[in-house]
């Protein structure tokens, strides 16, 4: 589903509500978790051959048992599979979930930095942006993007 699926479409022939706009918030909100741990799993995986539920801990900040509380529920979404005294490893959903993730990401750091953010404070923004981003509005940052060049 993308953000787009989301909000009311053009059929709705009525501009959104604060509650659509607030539904699609929550929403978003729901899956951002999914998304940054997908991200983190293929950057891991990439990195060491596999993403142990200690090095996610770590990287994401959090204590042990959230992070594997965390990937249980990517579990029971099909995102990722673990075996026992292995690692953590994503699934074709869970991996395009990812690439979508950082597609999104690399996209929002070029419009961030083209427009004057310094490199390190787009970074950071990104991080939370690629979450709550259209579509509709990723096409326009490429647009603008194509138009620069």
């Amino acid at each position: 589903m993308s953000r787009d699926d989301l909000a009311p479409g053009p059929e709705t022939a009525t501009e959104p509500t604060d509650a659509d706009r607030f539904t699609n918030a929550r929403a978003i909100r729901s899956t951002a978790l999914f998304e940054d741990y997908t991200e983190l799993i293929a950057d891991l995986t990439e990195e060491f051959g596999e993403a142990r539920i200690t090095d996610i801990a770590r990287r994401l900040g959090v204590t042990h048992p959230t992070a594997n509380k965390a990937v249980l529920r990517l579990k029971r979404e099909g995102l990722v599979i673990s075996r026992p005294y292995r690692g953590v490893f994503l699934t074709e959903t869970g991996a395009a979930m990812a690439r979508e993730v950082k597609a999104r990401h690399r996209l929002v750091v070029r419009l961030l930095i083209a427009v004057g953010v310094p490199a390190e404070a787009a970074e950071m923004d990104a991080e939370g942006i690629e979450h709550y981003v259209s579509e509709t509005t990723l096409k326009a940052f490429e647009a603008y993007l194509d138009g620069q060049a």
